[in-house]
């Protein structure tokens, strides 16, 4: 029987549609038949296999999110990161997709999660100071103790496919000091990831990548591919580099080596080269603000790339890998926009290690760094350093240039230089500041009609002549000898003229000549700094000539410093403090061995100062930036606004962060946040103040015309004989402060004052209410007496429980009136005259240790009864006092009573001895940490 073409292809088609419908229906059906087994087997996953938060807002089980793979897609996660960043979002996704291993699903009723897919995610990995990630938050089964229950198979994750897309990327390694921002990042791995042992190949996109090192960037909005294939050891956590192909730009890069996780860090062995490429392609990584230049300029030249990175990284045990670097370019040509004048012969040959990754252990051999430029011109460099802190140094420079041919070649960007510069250095030697080392060195430099503009200002600086010459023939500091003779330029009509010898940096014989005026605000225009706004003008008219120990010995008539120094409109910074200073005016005149203020008047944010007087040891101060400067001062001020001081105070909104000290400020401020900080005494100033003050405000209070001794010395700060006015009352104060840290500081203070009026200091002294809780009942005057010593915590508020002292308090005319714990004796007695009692002149001595204070007994007279009052209450109010009720006449005989509990739920017992002794706080005086406290607790108003 014959059968037609026709029917087979009827027949096949048939099949075929039958097939196709199956498929489909399957595609449906699938995920509808196991949508419970398999969402359940997930959460069940990650409630096991996950040691942080997870959250998402809905699941769903399909073919089609990514098709064929049968994928369980969750929407909008979240993912806590692990201890100590457990508050931290570790990634954030619109989607994440679990491929279910379809063959395991069907026939052996087991989900196996063989596929992972990310979508649209943003991935922060932080690492702190000691080395601890936020990760960590896979449980591994070998680390989940397997119970005799548990079934020998369930959910796992064995990845055959790792697929990121459009994902954001940070790696900040705080111990390392290193951060990766990969925007963009595109990742496709596959391999058999369910092997022991096995080849992962990815392909790797990166639309831009930032990479900064000690805060110093590396790369910045860089492009990258990667075509890698890696095997992986999952067993020992080791990656190891077999091809790899990275193109960063333009500049390929080939890596190999491994990379193994280990427990307390990782083990490193990377090799990374880019062999026999082109310096234009080493160019292409420059930073973006260079690739208009790159377009307009002509690079030719072979170059060289290699780095390595080896060794184990462990914070605990201070272990860092070491890392190497070896640049070369052989026949360099470097010429802008076709300029007659090019750079030619550009040679370089740089290598540099960093073993351990210490900059004190760092090495830099410039074995070649050589240019010819124009018809003369040369640039001739060798240079070999080793460490930093005591380094070698080996260096021979030699140039003759023509800056204006230097600029037409290179193309500096908004700069036109002018002139001839010269320089021959040669330095063979050790460095050592503390052991006071210098290399060996004969070298000068000398530009000759130097001539500097740039786009920002429309006028030059002009005529610039700079002769240095510096030489060392012994390797010590004491044989330095440099000279600027002269160095002189002129701007905006106004010519600065500076000649300076310096030799024996162990004693330094110094002469001197500066003369000229500069509008700062203008200069500092020519050098226009993003963000910063720099006013102020100088006018210099000094001659300083002597030795530094002239001064340092009294030897003053040996000196010869004189002339003047006008300051204007200029802002200078401390790190001591989070706002900057303004020198509104300042005429500072030297005389020898001072420098006197003669008109000087500044503010900082909303205090002014005028002050009038002299600092002594200027000169040695200045030249070896230590010792003490010494000082006698007057000082006169409409508003100190002390709170604008505290260390942890918002610096001005025009300055960011200028110095590595507020780096560390900004850390403190991390940890207190709510914190304002103590304020910061200088160690290096002697200087004794005669204040006259109109207002000063602190923490609230607003002290009114402040008069009376102040000083600082050795890095504290005194009041002697000061006086001020409080609400109506003239307060007297010797007191001594010193902070210890930006959050703590300790003090120690005697006060007087007469006639303080209780009720007015209860309504308008915050600490007053604190110290003085049953104030609030008493009406009148008081005179205070008190010395009074202890720590103040990160707001510069008292810590009681630090606090020791005593004194006196006279009660000069005092009614109370509802004071509990004289209401609750009146009942007890039944004597109504008791309620509320008048006081007129009652000296009450009283003592303070650690939160408690312990008041001696003291006699008053309330109509026919002569009450004598002792014991203890604390600052939280807590009451154990005695009470002798003094009966008529003349309280020869007098009833007992104890008087505890608070001052607002008081305890009375008539007839008893017997009270409740409160504890003394225990207080760290080494961390200002409160080490336990008696505390109160509340009861409900009842009666006895």
């Amino acid at each position: 029987m014959k059968i037609s073409a026709k029917h087979i292809a009827l027949k096949t088609l048939k099949w075929l549609g039958i097939t196709v419908v199956v498929v489909l229906l399957l595609l449906f059906l699938l995920p509808i038949l196991f949508p419970g087994k398999v969402e359940s087997e997930v959460k069940k996953l990650a409630n096991k296999s996950l040691a942080s938060k997870l959250e998402f807002s809905n699941t769903k089980l399909s073919f089609f999110t990514h098709f064929p793979s049968l994928t369980v897609s969750i929407d909008n996660v979240s993912l806590m990161g692990s201890k100590p960043f457990e508050n931290d979002t570790l990634v954030r996704a619109r989607q994440v997709a679990l491929g279910i291993n379809l063959k395991r699903l069907i026939f052996d009723n087991t989900v196996k999660i063989d596929e992972l897919y990310v979508d649209d995610a943003v991935i922060n990995v932080q690492v702190n100071k000691q080395g601890q990630a936020n990760y960590n938050v896979y449980i591994s089964p070998k680390d989940t103790p397997k119970k005799p229950t548990d079934p020998e198979e369930g959910t796992a994750i064995q990845f055959d496919r790792i697929d990121f897309s459009d994902c954001h990327i940070t790696y900040n390694d705080r111990s390392a000091n290193m951060l990766v921002d990969a925007r963009g990042f595109n990742y496709l791995g596959r391999g058999g990831f369910t092997k022991d042992v096995f080849d992962m190949e990815t392909d790797a996109n990166i639309d831009a990548i930032d990479f900064y090192y000690n805060g110093v960037p590396y790369l910045e909005r860089k492009e990258v591919h990667a075509d890698l294939i890696t095997r992986v050891n999952t067993n020992a956590l080791s990656f190891i580099l077999q091809k790899n192909e990275l193109r960063i730009n333009e500049l390929p890069l080939e890596f190999t080596g491994f990379f193994t996780i280990l427990r307390d860090g990782y083990n490193i062995g990377i090799n990374a080269a880019s062999r026999n490429t082109t310096l234009k392609d080493i160019f292409s990584v420059a930073p973006p603000q260079y690739l208009t230049w790159m377009e307009k300029t002509r690079i030719e030249g072979d170059a060289d790339l290699r780095f390595t990175f080896k060794g184990r990284y462990n914070a605990a045990k201070n272990q860092q890998p070491d890392l190497g670097m070896v640049f070369k370019v052989n026949n360099g040509v470097l010429a802008y926009n076709n300029t007659p004048a090019s750079m030619e012969k550009l040679r370089v040959d740089v290598n540099a290690t960093l073993p351990s990754l210490d900059v004190n252990r760092m090495v830099l051999d410039v074995k070649a760094f050589d240019f010819n430029i124009g018809k003369n011109g040369y640039f001739k460099a060798l240079l070999n350093t080793k460490g930093l802190e005591t380094m070698a140094v080996k260096a021979d420079i030699k140039a003759a240039l023509n800056l204006a041919e230097l600029d037409a070649t290179l193309g500096l960007p908004d700069v036109d230089l002018k002139g001839m510069l010269r320089t021959d250095i040669v330095a063979n030697g050790t460095f050592n500041a503390k052991k006071r080392l210098f290399p060996k060195t004969k070298g000068s430099i000398d530009l000759k009609g130097g001539w500097l503009k740039t786009s920002y200002y429309p006028n030059p600086i002009q005529r610039i002549t700079l002769v240095a010459n510096i030489t060392d023939t012994d390797g010590t500091f004491g044989g330095l000898k440099m000279a600027l003779t002269p160095a002189s330029f002129e701007f905006e009509g106004n010519p600065v003229y500076v000649s300076a010898t310096a030799e024996n940096l162990d004693d330094v014989l110094y002469t001197s000549r500066i003369k000229g005026e500069l509008n700062v605000g203008r200069i500092y225009k020519v050098f226009k700094r993003k963000g910063l706004n720099v006013t102020g003008y100088v006018k210099a008219d000094l001659s300083l000539n002597g030795r530094q120990s002239y001064a340092t010995t009294g030897q003053y008539s040996k000196l010869d410093n004189r002339g003047t120094l006008l300051l204007k409109d200029i802002k200078t910074r401390s790190d001591l403090f989070p706002k900057a200073f303004y020198i509104n005016e300042g005429l500072f005149r030297f005389q020898n061995e001072k420098m006197w203020f003669e008109r000087f008047t500044a503010h900082y944010g909303k205090s002014d100062f005028a002050l009038n007087g002299y600092l002594r040891n200027t000169i040695n101060y200045f030249i070896s930036g230590k010792g003490t400067l010494h000082g006698e001062f007057g000082l006169k001020s409409k508003l100190i606004n002390v709170d604008e001081f505290m260390a942890l105070q918002p610096a001005d909104a025009a300055s960011p962060a200028e110095s590595k000290a507020d780096a560390a400020k900004a850390s403190v401020k991390k940890d207190h946040p709510k914190a304002s900080g103590v304020v910061a005494v200088p160690h290096n100033l002697d200087v004794w103040l005669k204040a006259d003050a109109n207002e000063v405000a602190y923490n609230g209070l607003l002290l009114k015309n402040l008069t009376g001794g102040a000083g600082i010395s050795g890095g504290q700060m005194y009041l002697k004989g000061a006086k001020f006015d409080i609400i109506g009352c003239k307060v007297g104060i010797d007191a001594r402060y010193k902070n210890e840290s930006a959050v703590a500081a300790n003090f120690d203070a005697r006060f007087t004052a007469k006639d303080f009026n209780v009720k007015r200091a209860y309504n308008e002294l915050p600490m007053f209410r604190e110290m003085a809780t049953a104030a609030d009942k008493a009406e009148g005057v008081i005179s205070i007496d008190y010395t009074i010593k202890g720590d103040l915590d990160a707001n510069m508020a008292p810590i009681y429980e630090s606090l020791h002292g005593g004194g006196t308090i006279t009660l000069r005319d005092i009614k109370v009136k509802g004071l509990k714990m004289f209401g609750a004796i009146s009942e007890k007695t039944g004597q109504g005259s008791i309620n509320n009692p008048s006081f007129k002149d009652i000296v009450v001595h009283s003592t303070i240790n650690n939160n408690v204070i312990d008041i001696k007994p003291f006699t008053f007279k309330v109509s026919l009864f002569r009450p004598t009052i002792k014991g203890t209450t604390s600052f939280n109010g807590l009451l154990d006092l005695r009470v002798r009720l003094g009966l008529p006449p003349a309280g020869l005989i007098g009833i007992p009573i104890t008087v505890t509990g608070t001052h607002s739920q008081p305890k009375i017992k008539v007839f008893s001895k017997t009270g409740k002794a409160i504890k003394e706080a225990v207080y760290d005086t080494k961390t200002n940490k409160v080490i336990s406290e008696e505390k109160v607790t509340k009861e409900p108003d009842k009666k006895e």
